[in-house]
Parts: structure tokens; C-alpha cells; sequence
């Protein structure tokens, strides 16, 4: 028996994803917005080297974040043109239903949970 996807409810899932991704972005650019500006400030002219990995550590971080954000939002934009285009819910690799259940948890997924654990274990 064949189910059909409510492909419109995980593009409103999605589209509130998209939102929250682009809010946390929008969040991260602002607080580095003078943030170069502030660390310079709050480091003493001795440079100790405590508040200097204090700053990269916190640079790196931010940077890292909205790397992962940013990979988040292109999958999610890529799952909402996939519903456009009627492939959303198919599995890249093998063309299988990916399964209601994995998307409603990762509903930017590309892949069943076959083929996923496969490229997990290389």
C-alpha cells in the first residue's frame, strides 16, 4: 500500500525552518558587526595569550555556526525545490520513499535510512 507524502506539510515545516536558520544567521552577523571592534577594546595592551585564544576561540566558534547554518539553509532550500519540482521524499540515491518518519525529523533529508547508514560506514 502506497502512502502519498503531505508534501504541504513538510513545506511549511521547512519554510518554518528556513525562518528560524535565517533569524540565527541574522543573529550571528550582528553580534560580529563590531564584534572586531569590541575584542580589540577589551584586550589589554599586553596581549596575554588567555585573552587572545579567549577571542579566536569565540571568532572560530561563530564562524563555525554560521557555516553550519548556512549548510542547513541551502538544504533546506534545496528540499523546498525539490517539492516544486515533485521529487521531495524520494531518496537520491536509490529513488525509494524515503519514509514519512525520517522526514518529519530531518525533512531536508536526501536519503532513506538505507543508503544513509551505507555512506556512514564508507
Amino acid at each position: 500500500m502506497t502512502t502519498t507524502l503531505d508534501t504541504e506539510h513538510f513545506k511549511q515545516r521547512l519554510l518554518e525552518e528556513q525562518r528560524r536558520v535565517k533569524e540565527a544567521l541574522d543573529y550571528i552577523h550582528e553580534e560580529n558587526r563590531g564584534q572586531l571592534e569590541d575584542d580589540r577594546e577589551e584586550i589589554p595592551s599586553d596581549n596575554h595569550p588567555g585573552d587572545m585564544a579567549t577571542v579566536t576561540f569565540d571568532r572560530e566558534l561563530d564562524y563555525t555556526l554560521e557555516e553550519n547554518e548556512g549548510r542547513l539553509l541551502q538544504a533546506i532550500d534545496a528540499a523546498l525545490k525539490r517539492i516544486d519540482d515533485g521529487t521531495y521524499g524520494n531518496c537520491v540515491n536509490c529513488g525509494q520513499p524515503v519514509g514519512a518518519e525520517r522526514l518529519e525529523a530531518l525533512p531536508w533529508t536526501t536519503q532513506c535510512i538505507g543508503c544513509k547508514r551505507k555512506e556512514e560506514r564508507g
